[in-house]
């Protein structure tokens, strides 16, 4: 244990999240200011950090790049601060999703923003149910991902009254997530054959595959990121069609936006449930006493 005081840094991404975490660890906390110039470009200004174990909050949704840069900014400000310890909180982590090359001549970038963490001071990386186990593999600093599974199965304990509940993947990909939520349910679960066309982008699900069990119970969808939302609309039609009863979708990560929302819920879904790593008005999961247990065990 360091023998130095822990110090909540909010970035532009996460303010609340920040307050929550330093609501339970106690800690102080401050904050980020930004501005933003006419050409886009932005600056950050801070106070000084010397010698305190900063815990740095900032999840890496859209504007991706902007959030990426912010984050790497108050990272390097902690480190010229002479910071005794940097401990960086992306619950969301972008570019998980490009762990290799899926294409001729693509690059991973993951690889590169690994690369850029560890170059401007990090210690430490916390992050949420990253897409990929891959893309850790990237980082030569300590790496923690958390599971938000126990957290999904609680919600569904408290707060969902469902007839026959199976739990559902929308992919292969999904298949380890999918049992450890349905055992601790102790309900069914399905894992639907999806493949992706790596050029266009459409999805299809082979719905041949889905057994008779479906019918009349309800459902629930988990994924870990709802993008475009493209999955659970195929998935919600075929499940339908199979004479499902009351279709929820769950996610750690919710980037959906109000169009494809829509689309979603027109399909069939009954509410759409997220964790707050990224602020949306589905985000009703906090994981800020999970990421603060993290900090807390590396103070």
């Amino acid at each position: 244990m360091r023998n130095v005081d822990s110090l909540i840094v909010a970035g532009p991404s996460s303010l609340e999240l920040a307050g929550k975490i330093a609501s339970h660890l106690s800690s102080e906390i401050i904050t980020v200011n930004t501005q933003i110039f006419s050409d886009g470009e932005f600056k950050i200004k801070m106070p000084n950090v010397k010698g305190k174990y900063c815990a740095v909050v900032q999840s890496l949704y859209p504007p991706t790049d902007r959030h990426l840069v912010q984050a790497l900014m108050i990272m390097k400000k902690c480190r010229d601060d002479n910071a005794d310890f940097i401990c960086n909180l992306s619950p969301y982590m972008a570019y998980a999703r490009q762990d290799r090359a899926f294409l001729e001549d693509e690059f991973p970038s993951m690889s590169l923003i690994a690369k850029l963490f560890e170059s401007v001071g990090a210690n430490r990386m916390v992050t949420l149910d990253i897409h990929s186990l891959m893309a850790l593999s990237y980082f030569s600093i300590e790496v923690e991902n958390i599971s938000s599974i126990p957290l999904f199965a609680d919600y569904v304990k408290r707060n969902m009254h469902l007839h026959e509940p199976l739990a559902v993947s929308p992919d292969l990909g999904g298949k380890e997530r999918i049992e450890e939520f349905s055992n601790i349910l102790g309900v069914d679960y399905l894992v639907l054959e999806k493949s992706r066309d790596r050029y266009s982008g459409e999805v299809f699900i082979n719905s041949k595959e889905i057994p008779d069990i479906v019918a009349g119970r309800d459902i629930i969808i988990l994924d870990d990121i709802i993008s475009t939302g493209s999955s659970i609309v195929k998935a919600t039609e075929i499940l339908r069609r199979k004479s499902s009863g009351k279709i929820y979708v769950m996610c750690s990560h919710s980037l959906i936006n109000e169009n494809n929302i829509r689309n979603i819920l027109d399909a069939g879904v009954e509410d759409i449930i997220a964790t707050n790593s990224i602020p949306s008005r589905f985000a009703k999961i906090d994981i800020s006493p999970a990421l603060a247990s993290c900090i807390r065990k590396g103070i």
